[in-house]
């Protein structure tokens, strides 16, 4: 393979090239880290160092082939029918692997990329429409009158909650949840948050329907299956030369499609119950606006004790006596079981985050018990 290459229909900024040089050059006075990344990416080199975000473990450094990039590259466009000239939005951070497949996924299959500083309101100033682009749930959150600019949007770095999901219906927009990691080049499972959609997985050929639900549908030449935790393992040569164990509980559909039930790492054991806080979640997400999470703190009568962080400052009208208003609506939801009704509610001004909006869970429950 030669690394030296790019699609002749690529386009950066509405700009053309044709050669390497004339990319580097553009990008050097335009971006420090896209400049950075596209002078390793033209590089004889064969792979290419790309930083974890960090959300479930201390940040690492990993190399990826870049055949395996292209190859991901190349299953998102027959996916989601991309082809050359598609239109696409780059407001992700390029120092981390989402925003570097929108560079390789352009760069490889021919598209027009426009860039903009990667901000919680990306479309903002933006006035063009739009094939194509990929955001984290706090983006979406705050592009929704604007978000029709985009025909197709991915979107992962975290749970879609379903008070938004519930605003994304009857949205022009395409929207899709994407499962996967900087270990897989990002996604190997998408699945639909708003309306149905028939479309062809060129690559297999074969037609089917991804519908609006709560499992995601693998893409070609992925295989799945379950190891003695419940967790998901993930076979997908195309993009990993290896098996990506994961610690991620799930349920199989088929041996295509599976239900993501949460993190292992995350499972709180309540008096020999074992609860899942992602799915807890989902349902609490019902009555509750403000960022909140759930979680397991020492007990002595349950080992563990199901509570409620809240991020709210004092002022919030959320507080005081409307706590225990908030707790009432808890205990009368009928989705909950009685072990998943948190038994406390816990609040702060402000969680702590990785670099790409990732709640940190135990930095946060950390800095509520150290006060």
């Amino acid at each position: 393979m030669v690394q030296n290459k790019f699609h002749k229909s690529f386009k950066l900024n509405g700009i053309s090239f044709n050669t390497v040089d004339e990319i580097l050059r553009y990008t050097k006075d335009f971006s420090v880290d896209i400049h950075q990344f596209l002078e390793n990416w033209f590089a004889a080199e064969h792979a290419i160092l790309v930083q974890t975000s960090g959300s479930t473990g201390l940040p690492k450094s990993i190399q990826l082939k870049k055949e395996l990039m292209q190859n991901s590259a190349l299953a998102t466009g027959a996916f989601f029918n991309l082809p050359k000239n598609t239109t696409a939005l780059l407001c992700l951070p390029t120092q981390y692997i989402a925003g570097k497949m929108m560079l390789v996924r352009a760069i490889t299959l021919g598209w027009h990329l426009d860039v903009v500083e990667p901000s919680s309101n990306p479309l903002e100033k933006i006035e063009k429409n739009y094939d194509f682009s990929a955001m984290v749930p706090l983006q979406l959150e705050n592009s929704l009158l604007k978000i029709k600019k985009i025909k197709k949007l991915i979107v992962g770095g975290g749970v879609v909650s379903n008070l938004l999901q519930k605003k994304l219906q009857h949205l022009s927009t395409e929207v899709f949840a994407t499962y996967g990691m900087t270990e897989t080049i990002t996604h190997i499972a998408v699945k639909k948050l708003n309306k149905p959609l028939s479309f062809i997985g060129r690559i297999t050929k074969t037609s089917f329907e991804t519908k609006v639900n709560s499992f995601y549908q693998t893409l070609p030449n992925v295989t799945i299956y379950k190891d003695q935790r419940n967790c998901l393992v993930i076979s997908a040569p195309k993009v990993a030369e290896k098996l990506v164990v994961t610690n991620d509980v799930v349920q199989l559909i088929s041996d295509t499609q599976f239900q993501w039930l949460g993190r292992f790492d995350n499972v709180i054991n309540s008096g020999g119950v074992k609860l899942h806080p992602e799915k807890i979640e989902e349902k609490l997400s019902k009555i509750i606006e403000n960022r909140f999470f759930v979680a397991g703190i020492n007990d002595e009568k349950l080992g563990e004790k199901l509570i409620l962080i809240l991020e709210a400052s004092p002022k919030n009208d959320i507080l005081g006596k409307a706590e225990k208003s908030l707790l009432s609506k808890i205990q009368n939801l009928t989705s909950l079981s009685k072990f998943e009704k948190p038994k406390e509610i816990y609040f702060t001004s402000q969680f702590i985050e990785t670099k790409t909006g990732k709640i940190q869970r135990t930095q946060t429950l950390q800095k509520i018990f150290t006060k």
